[in-house]
């Protein structure tokens, strides 16, 4: 029987009896699924009418402005939260304590705070009459926070042999922070920091409690301010909208994947990590010196 380091390899019943939990998982989900499916086809949800709406070009303008509005907020908390990742993880590895101490409060802090908290204090507080800059900068902090962990990760796992070698050169130490460290550490670190922008993108859902009319604000007024048959359209409605966000997510997420790929066949820095996995990151040997002669 082979084992592992964390837990030991099933044996052949506990294969056989885990065998029949995921069947059993499995006809018990598809059951539920049915049910469900079955129980909104007796209300009407999937009757052709219901489709019928996305035939209008107002439906279609206003979930297409739901889409730039949800992009746009998007596009501005990515970038945002990218340049403040950077300033908070070289305040958190400065040498001067009060600095590197303000710096780590300010990540733990917002890593901390639910994100919708957040969002919600700065409608409230100062941006009532503008609460695309509510969710913006909320995005912006929440996002910020963990992007800067990501890039200290990836600054740590430089060798250390690459900055001692800048220092040697004379190199002052914003020169080694932004020319050696930064540049190889979002390298490396590229694949979980777009993941982590794909996240960015699905957070700006949030803006739904706030009044923001990004994409499930917008279909959440259409489906309520529509009628069909007697009944809104809200099943339609959703499934549509989960798939515009399912194909803006997988865009984000097969630009990570190229992006690993094309670091992986790279020949120079670090290796590119594995996306949800940990890599041991090792310096490459130094070449050997030639033989000279003695004497």
């Amino acid at each position: 029987m082979s084992s592992s380091v964390l837990y030991d390899a099933p044996g052949p019943k506990a294969r056989a009896r885990n065998r029949v939990y995921a069947v059993l998982g499995t006809v018990a989900i598809a059951a539920l699924l049915v049910f469900v499916v079955i129980r909104l086809a007796d209300k009407g949800q999937f009757a052709g009418e219901m489709w019928d709406i996305f035939n209008y070009s107002g439906i279609r303008t206003s979930i297409a402005n739901g889409i730039v509005s949800t992009l746009q907020a998007f596009a501005l908390a990515g970038v945002l939260s990218l340049v403040l990742a950077v300033l908070l993880v070289v305040a958190r590895l400065s040498e001067h304590k009060p600095v590197s101490l303000l710096a780590t409060g300010f990540i733990e802090l917002f890593r901390a705070v639910p994100l919708l908290i957040t969002i919600y204090v700065l409608w409230v507080g100062f941006f009532t009459s503008e609460p695309m800059w509510a969710v913006v900068l909320g995005l912006t902090l929440y996002n910020g926070a963990v992007q800067a962990e990501v890039l200290r990760a990836g600054i740590n796992a430089v060798p250390k042999g690459q900055s001692e070698a800048a220092y040697a050169l004379g190199m002052r130490k914003t020169q080694v922070m932004t020319t050696v460290l930064i540049p190889q550490a979002v390298r490396s670190m590229l694949p979980t920091i777009i993941g982590q922008l794909v996240v960015t993108l699905k957070d700006t859902s949030l803006g739904f409690v706030i009044t923001y009319e990004e994409l499930l604000r917008a279909g959440q007024l259409l489906a309520s301010n529509t009628i069909v048959n007697g009944d809104n359209p809200y099943v339609p409605m959703i499934i549509v909208v989960g798939a515009i966000y399912i194909a803006m997510c997988l865009v984000l997420s097969a630009f990570a994947n190229w992006i690993e790929r094309r670091g992986r066949r790279a020949k120079t820095g670090i290796a590119v990590a594995e996306t949800g996995a940990a890599d041991t990151l090792e310096a490459p040997a130094a070449p050997e010196p030639p033989a000279g002669k003695i004497g």
